[in-house]
Protein backbone atom coordinates (compact mmCIF):
# COMPACT_ATOMS: atom_id res chain seq x y z
CA UNK A 1 0.00 0.00 0.00
CA UNK A 2 1.25 3.62 -1.01
CA UNK A 3 -0.83 7.08 0.38
CA UNK A 4 -0.62 9.82 -2.24
CA UNK A 5 -1.12 13.71 -0.61
CA UNK A 6 -2.47 15.90 -3.96
CA UNK A 7 -0.89 18.62 -3.81
CA UNK A 8 -2.10 21.75 -1.76
CA UNK A 9 -5.05 23.53 -3.57
CA UNK A 10 -5.73 20.81 -5.98
CA UNK A 11 -9.24 18.32 -5.83
CA UNK A 12 -8.12 15.85 -7.75
CA UNK A 13 -5.36 14.17 -9.89
CA UNK A 14 -5.74 12.08 -13.45
CA UNK A 15 -5.31 8.61 -13.48
CA UNK A 16 -2.08 8.59 -15.84
CA UNK A 17 -0.98 11.05 -14.02
CA UNK A 18 -0.97 9.54 -10.94
CA UNK A 19 0.06 6.29 -11.44
CA UNK A 20 3.50 8.08 -13.06
CA UNK A 21 3.70 10.67 -10.00
CA UNK A 22 3.47 6.98 -7.76
CA UNK A 23 6.28 6.03 -9.43
CA UNK A 24 4.39 2.74 -10.61
CA UNK A 25 5.20 3.38 -14.24
CA UNK A 26 8.31 5.89 -16.07
CA UNK A 27 6.52 7.10 -18.96
CA UNK A 28 3.07 8.59 -19.87
CA UNK A 29 2.64 6.21 -22.48
CA UNK A 30 3.19 3.13 -20.10
CA UNK A 31 0.41 4.74 -17.92
CA UNK A 32 -1.85 4.76 -21.40
CA UNK A 33 -1.03 0.99 -21.85
CA UNK A 34 -1.94 -0.06 -18.79
CA UNK A 35 -5.08 1.48 -18.55
CA UNK A 36 -6.49 0.95 -21.88
CA UNK A 37 -5.29 -3.29 -21.43
CA UNK A 38 -7.45 -2.94 -18.35
CA UNK A 39 -4.75 -3.63 -15.42
CA UNK A 40 -5.70 -0.45 -13.37
CA UNK A 41 -8.92 -0.39 -10.61
CA UNK A 42 -10.22 2.23 -9.29
CA UNK A 43 -12.08 1.70 -6.12
CA UNK A 44 -12.09 -1.55 -6.90
CA UNK A 45 -13.77 -1.48 -10.72
CA UNK A 46 -11.38 -1.78 -13.89
CA UNK A 47 -11.41 2.02 -15.46
CA UNK A 48 -10.21 2.18 -18.66
CA UNK A 49 -10.42 6.06 -18.54
CA UNK A 50 -6.94 7.63 -18.46
CA UNK A 51 -8.52 11.13 -17.82
CA UNK A 52 -10.47 9.72 -14.91
CA UNK A 53 -10.04 12.48 -11.84
CA UNK A 54 -9.06 10.88 -8.86
CA UNK A 55 -10.16 12.41 -5.49
CA UNK A 56 -9.52 12.14 -2.11
CA UNK A 57 -10.25 8.42 -0.74
CA UNK A 58 -9.97 7.06 -3.99
CA UNK A 59 -7.64 3.85 -4.03
CA UNK A 60 -6.05 3.45 -7.41
CA UNK A 61 -4.86 -0.72 -8.08
CA UNK A 62 -2.27 -1.24 -10.26
CA UNK A 63 0.14 -4.82 -10.53
CA UNK A 64 0.35 -5.79 -6.71
CA UNK A 65 0.19 -2.30 -5.50
CA UNK A 66 -2.80 -0.19 -4.22
CA UNK A 67 -2.64 3.94 -4.07
CA UNK A 68 -4.46 5.35 -1.52
CA UNK A 69 -5.56 9.05 -2.63
CA UNK A 70 -5.38 11.55 0.47
CA UNK A 71 -6.38 15.52 0.22
CA UNK A 72 -3.16 17.98 1.40
CA UNK A 73 -4.12 18.89 5.31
Amino acid sequence: MRDFTLRAGEDYIKLGQLLKAAGLVDEGSDAKHAIENEEVTVNGEVCTMRGKKIHDGDVVGFESEEIHVHQHA
